[in-house]
């Protein structure tokens, strides 16, 4: 008997996105799996078509802008370039499942799906996602409300990273949302030791502007000489003077470092010898308000302490579990503040609370929950 014929729709780099990894992960399990989305193929997929990373995902040539401007939505919904070269290389493939990944991703999906069900994994808050952004606020937020609003209640199961935006989803469009987190596999990991002298601050990600890097340097620089700032930074495209401010800020002190990139999957353990996560993030939209990164559960599989800026869903899970502490605001000071006072003994409790926590805050749930969404879908 053959096995069901799913595709998993991506307008990612697929080797750089943990959580789509993850989603495939699961998807093999079920049947035989064809990508399409940026980047080479993932491992394990039955096939792969890629698309060029230099068409973008968005309408953005003349004639699209002009048609989001007018909001003549049903004329544009296939105009990306992206959407235009995944529409081709699928051709006349027919599937037993389509995942979309993304609202972007979601009418290309209704499309090819051809009465299949449609999986839309929404990721974040699909109407926000980059409104701090003038052009995008004004043109493309409203043609992601429209996609959502025309077809997520034609989608036969929604998911999103946490019950704070699964609730918006179902206030705004109507549809209930199944809850599938960032988390990480479990690690087999222990918190580190620590030095005599010494409170190691760690941070990952990239170094694109808005998420406060800056903050985090400043911080370090005023802090007392048990600190030390370590950096895993990712290159964002179209951002070099940003990171190259970044390096340049940090060669001032010589108790901070920035490291290449490391791969998703062996953060964990690199991070594994530092022991405080740092991350500040100003809210300028509702998934910032809303975050649940996954950075905070690459930070508790590594054993660390935590110090987050304040948002909704991490600050219950650091509260929940005594995680480490919460910087009441967003700026250097209130960092500074939160750090500060920091002890030895208080690292050192924060680590051993991550270590519990880590058998609960991993991708063991969500791999269940993924699974029902998938054999649900293929009984139809």
């Amino acid at each position: 008997m053959s096995r069901p014929r799913i595709l998993c729709i991506s307008f990612s780099h697929f080797l750089a996105d943990s959580r789509v990894l993850r989603q495939l992960k699961v998807l093999e399990r079920f049947g035989d799996v064809t990508t399409v989305g940026y980047g080479a193929a993932p491992e394990g997929v039955a096939e792969h078509l890629e698309i060029d990373a230099s068409l973008p995902s968005l309408p953005q040539t003349v004639g699209g802008v002009a048609k989001l401007a007018v909001r003549a939505y049903r004329s544009v919904e296939f105009d990306a370039p992206a959407v235009r070269r995944a529409k081709e290389l699928i051709g006349d493939r027919s599937f037993d499942l389509v995942v979309a990944n993304e609202a972007r991703a979601l009418p290309l999906a209704h499309h090819v799906a051809a009465g299949a069900p449609v999986w839309g994994d929404m990721h974040e808050w699909a109407p926000q996602e980059r409104t701090h952004v003038l052009s995008w606020r004004l043109l493309v937020a409203p043609f992601m409300t429209w996609v959502c609003r025309e077809y997520l209640p034609r989608t036969a199961a929604v998911s999103t990273i946490n019950g704070s935006i699964a609730e918006l989803y179902e206030r705004e469009f109507g549809v209930r949302s199944r809850i599938v987190r960032n988390a990480i596999d479990l690690q087999p990991l222990a918190p580190s030791p620590l030095a005599p002298d010494r409170i190691r601050l760690v941070h990952s990600g990239g170094a694109v502007p808005g998420r406060s890097i800056e903050t985090l340097i400043e911080a370090t620089k005023q802090l007392d000489e048990r600190f030390t700032l370590d950096l895993y930074l990712v290159k964002a495209r179209g951002a070099d003077a940003y990171w190259q401010s970044l390096v340049d800020s940090a060669a001032a002190s010589d108790r901070i470092t920035v490291h290449d990139p490391v791969a998703p999957a062996e953060l964990p353990s690199v991070l594994n010898a530092f022991d405080v996560g740092v991350f500040v993030l100003p809210p300028r939209t509702m998934n910032h308000r809303l975050m649940l990164p996954n950075k905070f559960f690459d930070m508790v599989q590594a054993r660390l302490a935590l110090v987050f800026s304040t948002a909704v869903e991490t600050d219950a899970l650091i509260e929940r579990f005594d995680l480490g502490r919460i910087s009441p605001g967003f700026g250097v000071a209130e960092l500074v503040e939160a750090l500060s006072t920091l002890t030895h003994d208080d690292v050192a409790r924060f680590k051993a609370n991550a270590d519990i926590a880590a058998a609960t805050l991993n991708s063991a749930e969500d791999e269940r929950v993924e699974a029902e969404i998938i054999t649900s879908l293929l009984a139809r």
